[in-house]
């Protein structure tokens, strides 16, 4: 063996012991690190805001009936006007209401139907109101009285649900409700790692929830989309880090 064949593999050998060296520094450094990574606590943060509703949609069906159909059509148009004014007396204007779904229902042309007939045609309409002015919607709903007093028939083959009340601006606080969220989930992981002896270290994952509109009071079966008043709500939720 010669002299530099000698001394190329002596530093071979010494490059080879440096890597494995190397490497099983590494490695344990990545257990250390993986076993750091697996301290963390999971915590969910809430945040709620009281909104109110800014659009009103407001369908209203009314019905006449008669065995003459011109007679049916003549009353249909007459409670039009009816409504239309009874509207406008509190505050929703014309172009805020949209005339829907003219149907005619001939009951003799009805296989189906057995037993005296009392009217022979069956005329319903429908108003649709959408408007910004709830608080006008609400007047005018809870007035709805004196239509049948003036002997407009509300119903018919339709029927009225009432008014839906709409917020349209989650958009608007989404990113503040996001925010409160995310502080209060990481208050409790804060005192998470204060009581398991540690400190509270960075995000190691967060998902946000869905935003849920719900009605304001919580009574059960209350529609949501039948209050006025309502509450936003969103859940994130944290992953946190756990430093010792």
């Amino acid at each position: 063996m010669s002299q530099s064949s000698g001394f190329a593999k002596v530093v071979a050998a010494i490059v080879v012991a440096g890597g494995l060296a190397a490497s099983g520094w590494l490695v344990g450094t990545g257990i250390e690190n993986m076993r750091a990574l697996d301290r963390y606590v999971t915590v969910k943060g809430l945040a709620e805001r009281d909104v109110k509703a800014d659009k009103a949609v407001w369908p209203i069906t009314y019905v006449a009936t008669d065995d003459v159909l011109q007679n049916a059509q003549a009353k249909i148009d007459a409670d039009t006007n009816t409504l239309f004014e009874f509207l406008a007396s509190h505050g929703i204007a014309r172009e805020a209401t949209e005339l829907q779904n003219l149907q005619v229902t001939d009951q003799l042309a009805q296989s189906y139907r057995s037993g005296p007939i009392e009217s022979r045609y069956i005329v319903n309409q429908t108003i649709q109101v959408r408007t910004d002015d709830v608080d006008a919607v609400v007047a005018a709903s809870q007035d709805i009285g004196k239509l049948l007093q003036g002997g407009v028939v509300l119903g018919g083959q339709g029927y009225n649900p009432g008014p839906s009340y709409l917020f349209t601006g989650l958009n608007d606080i989404k990113p503040e409700m996001i925010a409160a969220a995310t502080a209060n989930a990481r208050e409790a992981a804060q005192q998470f790692a204060a009581d398991s002896g540690g400190e509270l270290g960075g995000i190691r994952r967060a998902t946000q929830g869905l935003f849920q509109i719900m009605a304001a009071d919580g009574a059960p079966n209350m529609m949501e989309a039948n209050q006025i008043n309502k509450t936003v709500r969103v859940v994130t939720t944290m992953e946190y880090l756990i430093r010792d």
